[in-house]
């Protein structure tokens, strides 16, 4: 009976600490979780509960069921500016990647000015959307601008071209702004790839002969399977969320062009001020951008046994 409890007694203690652990690390991790529910979990909750409501800014607010999502249905503008979405999402992701994926192969290894090169490079990621529009919008204005008026003084037109008169050229300019801005960002994240494969693993291609082309293919590629993931995700999540420049460049011009999805929930939520509507419009965009991380996720994913 003596040995029983001279046992248990251990036990118990072990059982103590390990709870005690167990608290404290809840209260490690609290914070976090206040964060997540107070600013995603009821915003959330709230948005879902406002889209079955006729929300106006002013009133009462009434419930409707799934009205608003079957008027979601008939919204062509949405649908049209949710198709221009999803081109722009794909222009501006494979400009984005061209651009930064050779910064992040001459940055990465060590070389004369590389800390410079990085901070360069870097340096417009750490500008706000809201400013950088605001100065590309200068930058493109017709008159006071740079671009259009500098082209004219050089004789390389005849007169002073309005480059947001007409979709295509309006187009090009917010896809340069764009990868100006993020390029930046998106390198550092391919460099801390690039730097996390293994030298002795491309040395060894190297020893038996294999170009850059090859090594590239074969090594860099599949090791940078989850950067890749993380970098695309970003991407196109930040690219269907796009509006900040739409709306302060382009006013969703011209003739409405360039309306996104976001600038359609803004219009419908703050301008015409359907609550109610841009809150079902919010959740269906929510659904579509989970949609496309998870494709991206899948497609991305790591084969089993690379690690």
């Amino acid at each position: 009976m003596t040995s029983i409890a001279a046992t248990s007694a251990p036990t118990r203690r072990k059982l103590v600490g390990a709870g005690r652990r167990q608290w404290v690390g809840l209260l490690y991790v609290a914070p976090a979780v206040a964060l997540v529910v107070v600013f995603f979990i009821i915003p959330l909750g709230m948005t879902a509960w406002m889209s079955l409501h006729n929300w106006p800014l002013m009133g009462a607010h009434s419930f409707i069921g799934l009205d608003n999502y079957w008027a979601i249905l008939r919204d062509t503008r949405f649908w049209n500016a949710l198709k221009f979405t999803g081109y722009y999402t794909v222009i501006v992701t494979i400009a984005i990647f061209v651009v930064a994926f050779p910064l992040a192969l001459f940055i990465e290894r060590p070389r004369p000015l590389t800390g410079f090169y990085r901070t360069s490079f870097f340096m417009p990621a750490v500008i706000g959307f809201a400013s950088a529009s605001l100065l590309w919008s200068w930058l493109l204005n017709v008159d006071s601008g740079l671009f259009s008026p500098a082209a004219f003084e050089l004789g390389l037109t005849e007169r002073k071209v309005n480059l947001l008169a007409t979709f295509q050229p309006a187009f090009w300019s917010i896809i340069a702004m764009v990868v100006w801005k993020v390029a930046g960002f998106t390198m550092i994240i391919l460099m801390t790839g690039l730097q996390s494969i293994p030298p002795d693993l491309q040395e060894a291609a190297m020893i038996d002969g294999a170009g850059p082309l090859a090594r590239f293919r074969a090594i860099t590629l599949p090791l940078m399977r989850r950067t890749l993931a993380l970098a695309l995700i970003l991407s196109v999540a930040g690219s269907v969320l796009a509006f900040d420049q739409f709306y302060i460049i382009l006013r969703g011009g011209p003739r409405n062009q360039t309306l996104t999805a976001v600038y359609w929930i803004f219009n419908q939520s703050f301008v015409s001020f359907k609550l109610g509507y841009g809150a079902a419009l919010s959740m269906v965009l929510l659904v579509i951008l989970v949609a496309l991380s998870l494709i991206q996720l899948r497609l991305l994913r790591q084969p089993e046994g690379v690690d």
